[in-house]
């Protein structure tokens, strides 16, 4: 396999990014200076050696606690329960949320082989337990799998007996937070119900 094909298949693994936009962003490389190639290696190394999981909500971070947890104006009663980091940015756009997160890192998918085991939900029990939580936003997308995680982070939440909600319906079903509009995420957090 030649070098251009190595690069190829492994950009191709990107979510979004079929073989074609793989193969025209290889030969885009190619024409440009070594230096940008360089440049781009060493960002993507960086980026695998320095972030990491914050250690309290599993948002990506350089430190130990990422900015939202060091936030002394974020609100720690207030936890809003997301499936991956990037839904974190899409609810910040809406400038509407001042609690803090949890990252579960995915969502329940038996025919994918993810199961409570492989997200943070201990983590988040864990973390409800301490006393300091009083909400629970559960956030998780509108899919099948976004439901059900939703319906199994409540059940294991219920014995707390603190209020646990999920985000209202202004997301289309089937639909990512990654890719929501502002105004749609703060009505869907504005209109959150009980489980």
């Amino acid at each position: 396999m030649s070098a251009i094909d190595d690069l190829t298949s492994e950009l191709s693994r990107l979510p979004g990014i079929g073989r074609k936009t793989a193969l025209r962003l290889t030969y885009h490389l190619l024409k440009q200076p070594p230096e940008q190639s360089r440049r781009l290696a060493a960002a993507l190394q960086t980026l695998s050696e320095k972030v990491r999981p914050c250690s309290r909500c599993f948002n990506l971070t350089e430190e130990e606690l990422c900015a939202i947890c060091r936030d002394p104006r974020r609100d720690p009663a207030l936890i809003c329960v997301v499936e991956d980091a990037a839904d974190i940015g899409a609810i910040e756009r809406a400038g509407e949320f001042r609690g803090q997160y949890h990252v579960l890192g995915g969502r329940l998918s038996p025919l994918d082989g993810i199961t409570p085991d492989d997200l943070t939900i201990r983590q988040l029990v864990d973390r409800v337990e301490q006393g300091e939580v009083r909400e629970v936003i559960l956030a998780t997308n509108p899919s099948l799998e976004g439901e059900a995680t939703a319906l199994y982070v409540q059940r294991q939440l219920a014995p707390q007996g603190l209020s646990v909600t999920r985000i209202a319906r202004g997301l289309p079903v089937g639909g990512d937070l990654e890719y929501a509009d502002g105004v749609t995420i703060a009505q869907a957090l504005s209109a959150r119900r009980a489980m």
